[in-house]
């Protein structure tokens, strides 16, 4: 299965990259984790939407051709960043290659209600017109006070997080194996 990851934080040192790339290594022999950068997108601009740069069209064509889509937001000022509204408003315009493209969300912060708020938000983003992307149910996956819970070299060492981002992706594996695709 191939699966694209979104994060939503272009900082080098991001606790929900490191989180992504954690999720990419572990659980490696279950699915094939991409994860895309968001740096390089313009920002939205209906006037070239028809002939977007090539950042745009690289992403949309990543995110078309996956299975699945990985959300991993960071929460700013209790809601998305600006950042991954952006690359959403691209995914949502002329091809919406998100329409009936599962997902599921993560999400990390210092804080520690993790990233509830934004999650909250993203998941109504998601199930808006032009996106229309069926959503993991019931996993939420809020990793509070990340900081304390990831090493230096980025893995996440918190044992019950461990286990019950264990227990989210086999739940995860075994809904996408229901989806209609």
């Amino acid at each position: 299965m191939k699966v694209v990851a979104i994060v939503g934080s272009i900082r080098k040192d991001s606790y929900n990259l490191k989180l992504a790339q954690f999720i990419q290594k572990r659980y490696q022999e279950q699915f094939d984790l991409e994860i895309l950068t968001i740096r390089e997108l313009p920002f939205y601009d209906q006037d070239i939407e028809m002939d977007p740069p090539a950042a745009v069209k690289d992403f949309k064509n990543k995110v078309a051709g996956a299975d699945a889509v990985l959300w991993v937001t960071p929460e700013y000022n209790a809601t998305v960043p600006g950042v991954l509204v952006n690359a959403i408003d691209w995914l949502s315009r002329v091809e919406k290659v998100m329409n009936g493209k599962p997902s599921w969300i993560v999400g990390a912060s210092m804080g520690n209600l993790g990233t509830v708020k934004a999650q909250l938000h993203l998941r109504e983003i998601l199930f808006a017109m032009g996106l229309s992307s069926p959503l993991l149910p019931g996993n939420e996956v809020y990793v509070g006070a990340v900081h304390e819970k990831i090493n230096e070299a980025g893995e996440l060492t918190h044992e019950p997080t461990v286990q019950f981002l264990d227990t989210v992706v086999d739940n995860f594996i075994n809904w996408m194996k229901h989806q209609n695709r």
